[in-house]
């Protein structure tokens, strides 16, 4: 027996297809109560030598600031698809996967306390071996910073957190103290 939620899927006149890609949350959950329950999402720790990628953001909240290239989940998209994808899609760069970096919740609230957005992040980290970045989608710029100079930057909150993370994490998979040079494979 279909449950309410589902009899409501099944009485709208959306397409089979729509019903199969739309979520729908459940029944008096806060996310049916407000347009700005968790949205998924993911980015990428992309790692050259001692430098890191970033974009600075052409729009939203952020705009202005420095932050890992990244962006919404398309449904029926993977996590790590939609990592690679952004990196592509933002800084026209592919990049070998390594890791999950980090899960992080990213809630942004206006002046007066309301909730704008909630935002569930999957940060993965890797490394690129060439090409040079170049901005694009919402992106004013993308570029290899090295990494010591990160402070010179206005980053995203948690983004130096996860970045410094990420390079730990590389370090140890490569058996080595540091980020892979250029040109070597972790």
């Amino acid at each position: 027996m279909p449950t309410a939620c589902e009899r409501r899927r099944m009485s709208s006149s959306t397409t089979s297809e729509q019903r199969r890609l739309t979520p729908h949350p459940a029944e008096g959950s806060p996310a049916e109560q407000s347009p700005h329950w968790p949205k998924a999402a993911a980015s990428a720790v992309v790692l050259r030598g001692d430098h890191v990628l970033l974009a600075q953001r052409g729009k939203g909240a952020n705009a202005g600031s420095w932050s890992l290239p990244g962006g919404h989940i398309e449904p029926g998209e993977t996590a790590r698809d939609a990592a690679t994808r952004e990196v592509r899609e933002e800084c026209g760069l592919e990049f070998d996967i390594v890791g999950l970096a980090d899960v992080q919740d990213v809630i942004l609230h206006d002046q007066d306390g309301a909730l704008r957005a909630h935002y569930l992040l999957t940060v993965f980290h890797g490394v690129s071996h060439a090409g040079e970045p170049i901005a694009a989608s919402d992106c004013r710029a993308a570029r290899f910073v090295q990494i010591e100079a990160l402070a010179a930057y206005h980053l995203t909150p948690g983004a130096e957190r996860v970045i410094r993370r990420a390079v730990s994490l590389v370090a140890g998979s490569i058996g080595g103290p540091g980020v892979a040079k250029p040109g070597e494979r972790p």
